[in-house]
């Protein structure tokens, strides 16, 4: 496979184990595992926190020996937040660098178009950030989910709203991503379930066009709620033309940006009351194991606090040292087998997939971003604060 030179980045990061004895197995090669990260585009802010995670368990894994007495190395590819360039690179991975293992991309597009690749190699894969159902609509045998589904990932915040009777909701979202349209899905079948109504709802391609004509007919709503499903790009630009329009709602939310931890840097005061569904928070109230040092050995590692993208992308890596360290192997097939019948906890939480692999032990919650802190508002046994509205 021959690509331009000058539409690629290559990324490798070889972690070397210093220090200690020499044994024989240092002397093999390397366990190679390949993945791309979105260093450009769209996709860029959430994807770095999956980059830092991905160099962070190799770092780890090296000092602890390697994976069945190997070193890791990682073979990284700049995607540009890019379906078809992403293609191309796993097909390079596999076909040119024999990377042995791959780690995902970001999102549900490039792992869409990842898994059409490493799907014909029989390749496994462990979905970092894919929320949609789309990648799992053509049965794929080796593709397993990480996050809650998208299309229950609001859940909490419809909760919350009906508690306290907001019963009017305008949904905008980006049909560009089956990410942004499951989610939108989800919205309306659980504000059936809440009696929410939703008094206007609408579809865009291009953000800086579209998004003050449809924040004019929301403003003319009075809806209680404004949801926004989009990607970061969008979302800044939502809260920069509510800023300047001096109109807010009482419930504003939308996925992904509010989670990252520069969200209030980027944002300003409108970071203030803004509402997410999280998959995963450095928070001492979450319950699962090794929270707080991942957090801290992480934060310590990057130089910034873990979201949820860098937890899932460890809890991936935690996964497949499990897999690889019980099978005693890193033949595809044999890992594929033990990661289908897994029911197990990591930092993100439960995993455990249904047989098409789509994940269904894991669940999400709601932060809200309460005068520069994110503060978890639901579920009420995971609170750190009430929400406001």
């Amino acid at each position: 496979m021959q690509l331009n030179s000058n539409r690629m980045v290559c990324l490798v990061f070889l972690f070397a184990f210093i220090g200690g004895p020499i044994h024989a197995a240092d002397a093999e090669s390397p366990v190679t595992i390949g993945a791309t990260v979105s260093l450009e585009g769209k996709y860029r802010e959430p994807s770095d926190m999956i980059h830092k995670a991905y160099k962070f368990w190799a770092d780890k894994i090296n000092r602890g020996g390697g994976l069945l007495g190997r070193q890791v190395k990682l073979i990284l590819y700049n995607d540009k937040s890019d379906d078809d360039l992403t293609r191309q690179y796993y097909g390079k991975l596999i076909e040119e660098d024999k990377v042995d293992l791959v780690f995902s991309p970001y999102s549900t597009p490039l792992t869409l178009a990842a898994s059409e690749v490493t799907e014909q190699h029989g390749m496994l894969m462990l979905a970092v950030a894919a929320a949609s159902k789309q990648p799992w609509k053509n049965g794929p045998r080796y593709l397993f989910q990480m996050y809650a589904p998208a299309d229950r990932q609001f859940i909490g915040l419809l909760d919350l709203m009906a508690r306290q009777n907001l019963m009017t909701l305008s949904v905008i979202y980006d049909d560009a991503s089956d990410y942004n349209v499951s989610t939108v899905h989800g919205i309306g079948e659980w504000a059936d379930t809440f009696d929410i109504k939703i008094v206007f709802q609408e579809a865009y391609r291009d953000g800086r066009r579209e998004l003050p004509g449809l924040l004019k007919d929301v403003k003319t709503t009075g809806a209680g709620a404004l949801i926004l499903s989009a990607y970061s790009p969008d979302c800044y630009e939502l809260l920069r033309l509510l800023g300047e329009m001096n109109y807010r709602p009482p419930v504003l939310a939308m996925p992904i940006a509010p989670i990252h931890p520069d969200f209030q840097k980027n944002a300003g005061d409108m970071a203030n009351r803004v509402f997410s569904p999280s998959q995963w928070e450095p928070d001492k109230r979450i319950p699962f194991p090794g929270t707080r040092r991942f957090d801290e050995e992480f934060t310590q590692f990057a130089g910034r606090r873990p979201s949820y993208h860098a937890a899932s992308a460890f809890s991936a890596c935690q996964i497949l040292k499990m897999a690889v360290s019980d099978t005693k192997s890193i033949n595809n097939k044999v890992l594929r087998d033990y990661i289908a019948s897994l029911d197990t906890v990591t930092v993100l939480g439960r995993f455990k997939v249904d047989y098409s692999g789509k994940q269904v032990g894991h669940n999400s919650f709601v932060i809200q971003w309460q005068n520069g802190k994110k503060e978890i508002v639901w579920p009420k046994k995971m609170q750190t604060a009430e929400p406001l509205f």
